[in-house]
């Protein structure tokens, strides 16, 4: 159903030794291929992609096959996963829009800072808006779910971070460009980078730390290569979140017929969005535990003075994605006021 993709991978029989099929080979009448950057180890991978491909199948009582592909094993980089799902390349994929930047810009508003609060409400909240003002946005694609995750923390190298005085000119890898614009805001570097690139970064210094949930710092080795994690006080411990996203070549989908169609629907959307969102809670508790493991790791909560003078500054980012949308002719007013409603409403 997919073209064929060409890369040295896939002629040195790499794919062949490495991808794992969620099932073994059957007589399948479609097959699809599944690519992402994150590791098969990857909390999101073993608790959510792996087990939605499972779920296909049996749906489709093995007439559709799911094969997964693992840490870009089929070529390219993290940034080109949404052109991979549009043009066809391959016919699934899991992603963060943020990795391309402005590319769903109006998506971007869930991912400001002291929006989110709970992978369950934001989650919600951007199912809603994906029948209203973001429709258009993710036409391109038959989008099966867009999600995100419990919401990023700091964590990291040499000093913690106790109060907004200490980001003062520290690197720090963030995953969208509105978290560039709340690192500026806070008197940080901002290094905007995809998650595999953050290991070697730390080893060659060119950032100090990262703003991470913990479901997904393990399969960086974050509780090896970094001694502090901060959170924030209060009702709100998580500064932003990212979209993330999975996504198929509406080609792959229009050739199929009525009824695995409504396989492919009945695990899409609304459908979903409850066991995503909860998946994206519950998968922080045994990573976090994982963090504690090392003995060296010390957790902190920033003083609620401190978060204050940090959500005063973030209204910069608000700002800056405002500004943002009237250049590109967007009234953002609505998607912003119906984003900030739709969270509160779900948080309730």
């Amino acid at each position: 159903m997919t073209k064929k993709l060409i890369s040295t991978a896939i002629a040195g029989g790499f794919i062949a030794g490495f991808a794992l099929v969620s099932t073994p080979a059957t007589s399948a009448e479609v097959t699809l291929r599944t690519h992402t950057f994150i590791p098969p180890v990857a909390n999101p991978g073993k608790t959510f992609v792996l087990p939605w491909s499972r779920k296909v199948e049996a749906a489709s009582k093995g007439r559709i096959k799911v094969e997964n592909y693992w840490t870009m094993q089929l070529g390219g980089k993290p940034t080109q996963l949404l052109d991979q799902a549009r043009d066809g390349v391959v016919d699934v994929v899991l992603t963060l829009p943020g990795y391309t930047p402005g590319r769903m810009p109006k998506s971007e508003v869930v991912e400001l800072p002291f929006l989110h609060t709970t992978p369950q409400a934001t989650t919600f909240a951007l199912t809603d808006l994906m029948d209203t003002h973001l429709k258009k946005e993710w036409s391109e694609y038959k989008v099966i779910s867009n999600f995100v995750h419990a919401g990023s923390m700091f964590m990291m190298r040499g000093k913690p971070i106790l109060k907004m005085s200490d980001l003062k000119g520290r690197k720090i890898r963030t995953a969208t460009r509105t978290g560039v614009w709340y690192l500026k805001a806070l008197g940080a570097v901002p290094v905007p980078a995809p998650l595999p690139s953050i290991p070697q970064m730390l080893s060659k210094g060119v950032i100090e730390g990262a703003m991470l949930p913990f479901e997904i710092a393990p399969a960086v080795k974050m509780q090896e290569l970094v001694s502090h994690f901060s959170e924030l006080s209060g009702s709100q411990p998580r500064m932003n979140t990212s979209i993330i996203s999975l996504l198929m070549h509406p080609g792959s989908y229009n050739k199929m017929p009525p009824d695995l169609k409504k396989v492919i629907d009945g695990l899409s959307g609304r459908n979903i969005a409850k066991w995503a969102g909860q998946n994206w809670a519950d998968i922080e508790i045994p990573a976090k535990k994982i963090m504690q493991s090392k003995k060296k790791n010390k957790f902190y909560k920033i003083a609620p003075a401190e978060v204050d003078k940090m959500r005063a500054a973030s209204q910069f980012a608000h700002k800056e994605w405002l500004r943002q949308m009237k250049k590109r002719g967007i009234d953002g007013e609505p998607v912003y006021r119906d984003a900030k409603a739709l969270i509160a409403k779900y948080s309730k």
